[in-house]
């Protein structure tokens, strides 16, 4: 990990407060008044050293906090305004006083912050000794791929974006990672990179957060902005050069600023929105445009100089009929319209505030399939990324002139090239790599990746490479392997991935169909190696998977190459139906216990194949599982529910015996579970702290009055009773009541917990109980109570220091439990420190916190460490995955790596398990359920073959009825289809028939086909062409009618647009728009130098080491000359910057004559606008350039009055088709109504019958398209009248085929309403004609005679139907009468619409002989008109030439310039040189000055003479030497090669030299002056040629105008036909409308009134006009007046300068060569040298007595060695004498005992002899080796041993 300025963290750190927040508090921004002291003191030259770069920027401490001061009231002043109404506001513009101090206030260009006093710092308790690098960032490998703008590159192969609150910059190409901290500690906001890649911008989160502008690539902090939001930023954009900055922010303030951000000054400020805010950019082409846009709403902002100052003025987009939509990506296109996308895909063009045109695919198909994410201008094509994945390149002018061409708005386009980058691909930003030659880009996928695109669109194009791969959204889960550094992440992405987080590699990642939520390594328990993993899903199914080394598998011929780990899918089961939250395995492996939302606990036996054991409910959805440890006397299971219930489970109990089949569920119903209902304490807790907090104040005030009273008694005596009295008295206040007992409705959500002792247990919980770790314990009385009424408190608890609303999410321990680890809510980490086996968690105090996910959706949901407590991996909801060093004494510096476990034997051989893919799939519990239903389903299926058994028989019985049937008289007998039950025989017969017709058609295919094709001719030669026919529709009652209108398809007017055949010439002011531009271009190619920093002198690998007292001297004396240096360098700069200043100042200075352009160009305007009405038959009138028309426009203009005329007319025939639609259905239901009424009729006395209302029928004209229908009746109908040929017959069946056909238009052309009609009509005829069935039976049974109640039976069925035959009659006029209103009332509206109609026509009629005259001049025109454009673009090309032949000779002037400076630099140096007084200064002066001839340097060979370039060079003379050389004697003839006797020799030699170095400058000024002679030649030839030109176009568009006035003319004389009514009419004359009405105007009423508004509106006009040149007059009295005082001002300080100059230094100097006195530069490289010489001496003559003190200690050791060795012999010489004597004295007394010696005795005598004789030889040896050494020299040699001895 590499961060800048990496110092000693444990230097100057301040104690840090309790909060959370102090963290931000942390980043402290340096005071700036310190600061000033400190450059003060630089000035002051005190010689103290300050740091390379950081220069001072002087100002007086009261100015500056004055400025201050109004810097803030004016930000207050502003958010004020926002919160109004007010569209804009600005910042108060500075007096002029104020203005020239912010000059002199400018920030130095050098100035730096320092680093490690902004950057946020982990929090420690104070007093504590946690270090402060107690976790180490090692690596990040997330990415928050739903951050807005969150990759951004900085060179070729590095890229940065957000992780929580660090910076990541990545090096593409070695993947190496360095990280920026965030400054506030609450997170960052948005990044931004300026245009020259030099520096970057860090946007933070928090309370009134901070912009941080790092220069890049030392990434040292250059300039700070605050003050600019209230708590985020959004986003923030440079404008093209890279001196403004744009910066918007978050909710809820939505501000919007302009920065001036070098200065570090917000120039304007304003409210963006009033809802979120995407995205801010400046025009590329316009600093002072801008644009917003973000959540239904997109903003154009304009910067305007108004009379009260600088104002951002924006307006709102209008979407007018287009739906409101989030705009996400947008661009601004050079001429001021933006283009933006849409979240339906589209593309929206805008031009003025409203969209002009909205831009789409053929067939209405959406530019993208989703939101347009990012919209791009690059090399003249529009790039569009959306969130379908695709990238699509647009053609620019298509876009820029597209347009709307119907009523829809739509314009369809197709894109030139499209890039599909891959399946679940959502592109969010693209930005565009710096590689020659390539076209290479980096997309950000919010789906998790980074992709390298190849855009070139060639043979060659590469595909999309995925550099690299993220999870995308909430990482769920984590798992470290318990054995290696690797570890195992898990989300709702649907992946599990595999990363080795020593080695910093991402491993491998496998895919699923749903997401992941759980993981669990399993121990080792079961997988010895750590191979195995566990993983639970959102569908609840678990899958066991295996990872393994590929390498170790058996290598196979022609395998491709092997990656590094590869995993497959070991088991799979479901044994829940929701989501699994948690997976844990017992501490002896043998139970793995699974947790899911399903409120389900399900365990299962490990050791045979993870075999189901059963589950147990909860009384809430489990969020956390842990089972006991080692330490606990029995296994136990803590289930942690969400809902505040946690229980303890014991152990299950595992069946030997095979699966019992007859038990219908898994569930265990005889576990005895312990409960624990948590109820809220916190509020008991806080009354505790507030009871001690009140008692240990009122104790203390206590203790002060006592001392009070004593120094009152020894002070005052007796009255100081009456003192204290007083005092109590007014002590006495009534106490505030204690806070309230408080228990939340709901219970809060437990987060966390885990075991402390058996039974007892700690937790942590959200909401309103956050704040505390609780410590509970099961109660004793499970069974007895109720577990959904009990409440139980915790029996202690932990106070957690600011977590009253950041909670504590997951906690983890270290392996000797002596740290706990927290991941919060707001995505910190805290690391508490605890004495050993401390689960009551006595000693947890002391603490180490610090913020690294993101605050506001960081939240840390894993947190593990590895299995060696080295390292801790964090992953949170921000996407990002956090790997730190954990700090250790004993750490090892070597480089480590996962290794990744090897293959199982035979793992490729076998099966992969099937997965369980879909998400519906039975859980273990319900497939058991679903068996106990199939088996209970066959049972049924069973009683079922009874059921048939029972049908047979009573089929028998059937057929003994049929029979009884046919025995009875006829007519008794039941009807055979009466029995039929069975249709399958006249189906048979059906398909029979089928087959019959199927095999006719076949035969008659040809015949078929052969007539088709002739009616298709006739179709498409007569019909196709009509759009509709004409409808005729009949009143029913009335001779009314209406009939629609005959519609062929659109013309080609309406349906194509021609282009222009000419191009317009632009007029002069866009001309001067682009002149305009042109000179920015110019002026930004010319100026747009790069400026790059130079790097450190101090190497970025070298180690900080304390610095010698010599060392520190060197560099006080460096330090002390590059000041000196630097301040006269300064000096210099400041005199050239002055000079420069005043030379652009005078050069600005308008002549007396000059006129302001924009006034110029303002009444130009006002004449072309002036508002009043020209006849175009005027012998003067000029047509305007925007109303000149050609046969093209005219054309449009024809086709716009077709397409309206023709949606006119169509809108009129739905209508008519409608009211036809509606006539068949009342027809129809009449028809049904008429047959109720004749069964109704049929039931009455014939004197009671009404007369039946007559059916109305429908005409053929009424339905023309029913004359291309028909059906067999019509064909048979058509046969018969051919045979027969009679009129009558014809007419009948002609009759008889209308109704056929009307049957079959009903059918076909029914609506809903026509259909509910019909089937109600159906089923009356239904029930009419059953009636009428059901008649003939009652006459077949004899006649009786009716009794009383049938009598009145019948009578009311009498009235019954009276009642309802006058009811339809009412019915069937009422429906006649209501479609003879509708028929008429559309009658009317047509009658109107026939009106407009033969209005367009005349209108049409005009227009087309318009275009035919247009076409007639339109050719003549082009040629005129591609006249005046040549000549325009040849002026303009000529324009800029002699711009840049003019700035050509200024380069060339100044170039002189700066010769003849350097001519007179070299006299005047010579002449320093010479002194005074020295006798040879004129001799050598002569020398200097002597004319000598020199061959000039040839560049191209050619014929010259040299002596006439000797000539030339010898006349051409500068005037100071030609002056000088007067002054001498010319006749005067001296040698110069030869130095006079007593002359320096230095001097002659010095002179020498100037002469050449003036010879060489007078050429060059020779060569300089031709230059300018040509470049003034060309200037003038140029000039001349464009008065040539300028006259030549103002004939041909003087000769354009007369040939428009021509047209005009020719126009004029066309007749247009306008009917008027007389009421319009009010030309009169004597009260009387004239005869002849050919003098009158024919006006609309909007023009007239528009000419009289006009007319009000240039009365206030000009009086207002007045009133400001009245001002104008007057403020230039004011400053006439104010440049005399100024005059008068200048000439009294010139006057006091003087005399303060005479009064100092006795006469007038030049300032400026005093300020730009230098020190000698080469005496102080001398002393710096001397010194650097003294320190090396120093050096070495350290090393030198180091060296002889480590030879002395080599001595001294080698003579205790020696001595010891002395001592040694000594011990052997006395141990020698004491066996000599022992032996005497044993042969004299064992000598009388033997006789003679022994063989035994001989041999030990021999041994000992010669023993003596080897120690008497090492002895001699030791001696020798001795003398040796006390000689202190001489060679040692080892020492000599005995042959026996070696053996």
């Amino acid at each position: 990990m590499k961060e800048p300025d990496d110092q000693d963290t444990d230097e100057g750190k301040s104690d840090r407060s309790n909060s959370d927040r102090r963290q931000s508090h942390s980043s402290r921004s340096p005071s700036r008044t310190s600061m000033k002291e400190d450059h003060k003191s630089i000035d002051n030259t005190t010689g103290e050293a300050f740091t390379e770069g950081e220069e001072s920027y002087i100002e007086d401490d009261e100015s500056y906090m004055g400025r201050l001061e109004g810097s803030s009231s004016s930000f207050q002043d502003d958010y004020a305004e926002s919160l109004g109404e007010s569209r804009y506001m600005e910042t108060p513009a500075p007096d002029a006083e104020e203005a020239e101090e912010e000059v002199k206030k400018k920030i130095s260009e050098s100035f730096f912050y320092d680093y490690m006093e902004l950057v946020s710092m982990p929090f420690v308790t104070p007093d504590s000794n946690i270090p402060l690098d107690l976790l180490t960032l090692v690596h990040s490998f997330g990415y928050d791929c739903r951050k807005r703008a969150n990759l951004q590159l900085l060179e070729s192969n590095t890229v940065m974006y957000i992780a929580g609150n660090q910076l990541i910059f990545l090096n593409l190409k070695t993947k190496e990672q360095t990280y920026l901290r965030s400054s506030s500690g609450i997170g960052i906001g948005v990044i931004g990179v300026h245009p020259n890649k030099t520096y970057f911008t860090v946007a933070e989160k928090g309370v009134f957060p901070k912009i941080i502008i790092y220069e890049y690539p030392s990434m040292r902090p250059y300039r700070i902005l605050q003050d600019g939001t209230d708590l985020a930023y959004a986003y923030v954009d440079f404008n093209f050069d890279g001196t403004l900055l744009a910066s918007v922010g978050g909710s809820p303030d939505h501000t919007l600023t302009i920065w001036n951000w070098k200065e570090e000054k917000p120039l304007l400020r304003t409210k963006a929105f009033s809802q979120e805010v995407f995205k801010v950019t400046f025009n590329p082409e316009d600093d002072e445009q801008l644009t917003t846009s973000g959540s239904g709403h997109i903003k154009f902002w304009e910067m305007a100089l108004t009379f009260t100052g600088l104002k951002l003025q924006g307006s709102l987009g209008r979407f007018g009929k287009t739906a409101t939509t989030d705009i996400e990506g947008y661009m601004e296109l050079p001429d001021g319209k933006v283009l933006s996308g849409s979240e339906w895909g589209n593309m929206l063009l805008w031009e003025g505030g409203h969209i002009k045109v909205e831009l789409s695919r053929a067939a209405g198909k959406p530019c993208h399939q989703g939101p347009i994410n990012q919209i791009m201008l690059d090399e003249g094509e529009v790039i569009t990324i959306g969130s379908d994945g695709c990238v699509r390149i647009w053609d620019f002018e298509t876009i820029d002139t597209a347009d709307v061409i119907d009523e829809t708005g739509l314009l369809e386009i197709e894109p030139i090239n499209e890039l599909q980058v891959d399946k679940n691909v959502k592109l969010f930003s693209m930005i565009k790599m710096n590689e020659v030659g390539n076209n290479f880009w980096l997309a950000q996928d919010s789906n998790g990746a980074i992709w390298k695109l190849d855009l070139s669109f060639s043979n060659i194009t590469q595909d999309p490479e995925c550099l690299f791969s993220f999870h995308s959204g909430a990482i769920e889960a984590l798992a470290v392997s318990p054995v290696t550094y690797l570890m195992a992440t898990t989300g709702l992405d649907c992946s599990i991935r595999f990363y080795d987080f020593a080695g910093k590699i991402p491993l491998l990642q496998m895919k699923f169909k749903q997401g992941g939520t759980a993981l669990a390594w399993v121990p080792r328990l079961i997988s010895y190696g750590g191979a195995q993993i566990t993983a639970g899903f959102e569908d609840g199914v678990v899958r066991i998977l295996e990872l393994y080394d590929p390498k170790g598998l058996t290598v196979f011929v022609g395998r491709k190459k092997v990656s590094e780990a590869d995993i497959r899918l070991k088991q799979v089961f479901k044994p829940h139906t929701a989501a699994i939250t948690a997976l844990a395995y017992d501490r002896d492996g043998e139970v793995l216990a699974t947790g899911s939302k399903d409120k389900t606990v399900f365990f299962f036996e490990v050791e045979r194949d993870y075999k189901p054991i059963g589950y147990i409910t909860t009384p809430g959805p489990v969020c956390q599982l842990t089972w006991s440890s080692s330490s606990h006397p029995e296994s136990t299971l803590l289930i942690i529910c969400e809902n505040g219930y946690v229980l303890e489970a014991p152990f299950p109990a595992i069946k030997e015996e095979e699966e019992d089949h007859d038990v219908v569920s898994y569930e265990i119903k005889d576990m005895c579970l312990k409960y624990f209902h948590f109820t809220s304490v916190k509020s008991k807790i806080l009354r505790l702290i507030e009871i001690e907090r009140r008692k240990k104040q009122k104790e203390l005030k206590e203790k002060e009055k006592q001392e009070r009273r004593k120094r009152l008694e020894t002070e005052m005596g007796e009255d100081a009773e009456w003192e204290l009295q007083e005092e109590d008295e007014e002590e006495e206040e009534e106490e505030e009541p204690l806070p309230e007992i408080f228990v939340p409705s709901t219970p809060c959500h437990i987060l966390c917990g885990f075991y402390s002792e058996p039974g007892k247990f700690w937790i942590s919980l959200g909401g309103y109980d956050s704040g505390f770790l609780y410590h509970c314990e099961f109660p004793s009385d499970d069974k007895s109570s109720d577990n959904t009424v009990r409440k139980d408190e915790p029996f202690d608890f932990r106070l957690l220091e600011d977590t009253e609303d950041n909670p504590i999410t997951t906690i983890t321990f270290s392996i000797n439990q002596e740290m706990m680890f927290c991941g919060m809510q707001n995505g910190a980490i805290r690391v508490y420190i605890l004495s050993k086996n401390d689960f009551s968690l006595t000693s947890m105090e002391d603490y180490w916190h610090f913020n690294m996910h993101d605050n506001n959706y960081g939240r840390v949901n894993a947190i593990s460490t590895s299995f060696d407590d080295r390292f801790l991996v964090t992953a949170g909801a921000d996407s990002n995955i956090f790997v730190f060093n954990i700090f250790s004494e004993f750490e090892l510096k070597k480089v480590v790596k996962a290794k990744v476990p090897s293959p199982r034997f035979g793992i490729e051989t076998e099966p992969i398990p099937e997965d369980i893919e879909d998400p519906k799939a039975y859980s273990i519990e319900n497939a058991r359920r679903k068996r106990e239903h199939d088996k209970l389903m066959k049972e049924v299926e069973e009683i079922k073959a009874g059921k048939r058994e029972r049908i047979k028989a009573l089929r028998n019985q059937l057929q003994k009825l049929l029979q009884m049937n046919e025995e009875l008289p006829k007519h008794m007998q039941f009807k055979r289809t009466d029995f039929d039950l069975d249709s399958k025989i006249r189906a048979e017969i059906g398909r029979k028939t089928a087959n019959k017709i199927q095999r006719v058609e076949k035969e008659l295919a040809w015949e078929k086909e052969k007539h088709q094709l002739g009616l298709k001719k006739l179709q498409n030669r007569f019909r196709d062409s009509l759009e509709s026919d004409i409808i005729v529709v009949h009143a029913i009652q009335s001779d009314h009618k209406i009939s629609s209108y005959r519609l062929v398809k659109p013309s080609k007017y309406s349906k194509t647009k021609r282009a222009s055949q000419s191009e317009r010439r632009p007029s002069k002011f866009e001309r001067f728009e682009k002149e305009g531009t042109g000179r920015k271009d110019s002026q930004r190619d010319t100026g747009g130098s790069i400026s790059v920093p130079e790097e450190s002198v101090i190497e970025k690998g070298k180690k900080f080491r304390p610095k010698t007292l010599s060392e520190i001297m060197v560099e006080n004396q460096i330090e002390k000359t590059r000041k000196l240096i630097l301040k006269a360098e300064r000096a210099q700069m400041k005199i050239q910057q002055r000079k420069k200043e005043w030379e652009e100042l005078y050069k600005s200075k308008p002549d007396d004559d000059y006129e302001d352009p924009k006034d110029v160009q303002a009444i130009k305007e006002a004449q072309l606008f002036m508002g009043d009405f020209n006849l175009k038959t005027a012998a003067d009138y000029k047509i305007p350039e925007h109303m000149r028309i050609n046969a093209a426009k005219k054309e449009e203009e024809l086709g716009y009055l077709d397409s309206m005329a023709y949606s006119k007319k169509m809108h009129m025939n739905k209508s008519i088709v409608s009211l036809r639609d509606l006539k068949v259905a009342v027809i129809e239901e009449i028809q049904c109504l008429v047959q109720e009424l004749k069964n109704i009729q049929s039931t009455l006395p014939v004197f009671k019958h009404l007369p039946i209302p007559q059916v109305p029928q429908i005409y053929p004209e009424e339905v023309p398209e029913k004359r291309f229908q028909y059906d067999d009746e019509t064909l048979l109908a058509f046969k018969q009248q051919q045979v027969k040929s009679q009129d009558e017959k014809a007419h009948q069946v002609g009759q008889t085929a209308l109704a056929g056909s009307a049957g079959g238009f009903l059918r076909l052309s029914s609506g809903k309403e026509r259909d509910l009609t019909t089937r109600d009509s159906l089923s009356r005829a239904s029930k009419a004609s059953a009636f009428s069935l059901d008649l003939p039976k009652f006459t077949e049974f004899e006649k009786a005679d009716p009794t009383d109640v049938e009598l009145e039976i019948m009578k009311r069925e009498e009235i019954k139907h009276v009642y309802m035959q006058q009811y339809l009659i009412n019915r069937i006029k009422e429906l006649i009468v209501t479609f003879d209103a509708e028929l008429r009332l559309l009658r009317h509206q047509k009658l109107k619409l026939d009106t407009q109609m033969k209005l367009s026509d005349l209108h049409h009629v005009t227009l087309f002989q318009e275009m035919l005259l247009l076409k007639n001049f339109e050719k003549q025109e082009n040629i005129l008109q591609e006249r005046v454009n040549s000549l325009d673009k040849e002026e303009q090309d000529m324009q800029w030439k002699i711009n840049e032949t003019l700035k050509e000779m200024e380069e060339k002037k100044n170039e002189v310039a700066k010769l003849q400076d350097q001519e007179k630099a070299l006299y005047s140096g010579f002449q320093t040189a010479l002194g005074e007084n020295n006798k040879f200064a004129n001799f050598l002066m002569k020398v200097l000055k002597k004319r000598i001839k020199r061959v000039k340097k040839k560049e191209v060979e050619g014929d010259v003479d040299e002596e006439e370039e000797s000539e030339e060079s010898s006349e051409e003379e500068s005037s100071l030497e030609s002056d000088e050389d007067e002054s001498g004697s010319e006749d005067e003839v001296f040698d110069d090669s030869i130095c006079p006797t007593n002359c320096d020799m230095g001097l002659f030699e010095l002179a020498l030299q100037l002469r050449e170095k003036r010879l060489d400058i007078e050429e060059a000024l020779v060569e300089e002056k031709k230059m300018i002679d040509n470049l003034k030649k060309e200037h003038d030839t140029l000039s001349k040629k464009v008065k040539i030109v300028a006259t030549n176009l103002n004939a041909a568009e003087e000769a354009l105008e007369a040939y428009q006035r021509e047209k005009q003319q020719r126009l004029n004389e066309l007749l247009v036909v306008i009917p008027l009514k007389l009421h319009q009419i009010e030309y009169v004359l004597f009260g009387e409308i004239p005869s002849d009405l050919s003098g009158a105007l024919v006006f609309s009423n909007r023009s007239l009134g528009r000419l009289q508004e006009r007319i009000v509106q240039l009365h206030e006009e000009n009086s207002k006009q007045q009133k400001l040149n009245k001002e104008c007059r007057e403020r230039r009295k004011q400053l006439i007046r104010e440049k005399r005082e100024m005059a008068k001002t200048i000439q009294k300080m010139e006057e006091t300068v003087s005399q303060l100059m005479i009064s100092k230094f006795g006469r007038v100097i030049n300032l400026e060569a005093l300020q730009t006195l230098s020190v000698n530069t080469t005496l102080e490289e001398l002393k710096i040298k001397k010194l650097r010489k003294e320190l090396s001496n120093v050096k070495e003559m350290k090393m030198w007595e180091e060296k002889i003190a480590q030879v002395r200690w080599e001595l001294m050791m080698k003579t205790k060695e020696h001595t010891k060795k002395l001592h040694q012999m000594n011990d052997l010489c006395i141990e020698k004498q004491q066996l000599d004597s022992r032996l005497n004295t044993l042969q004299n007394q064992q000598g009388n005992a033997f006789q003679g010696p022994r063989k035994a005795d001989t041999e030990a005598r021999a041994r000992v002899t010669e023993l003596i004789q080897v120690q008497a030889e090492r002895i001699q040896a030791l001696k020798e080796e001795i003398a040796l050494l006390r000689k202190k020299g001489g060679l040692l040699l080892p020492p000599i041993h005995h042959p026996q001895e070696n053996e």
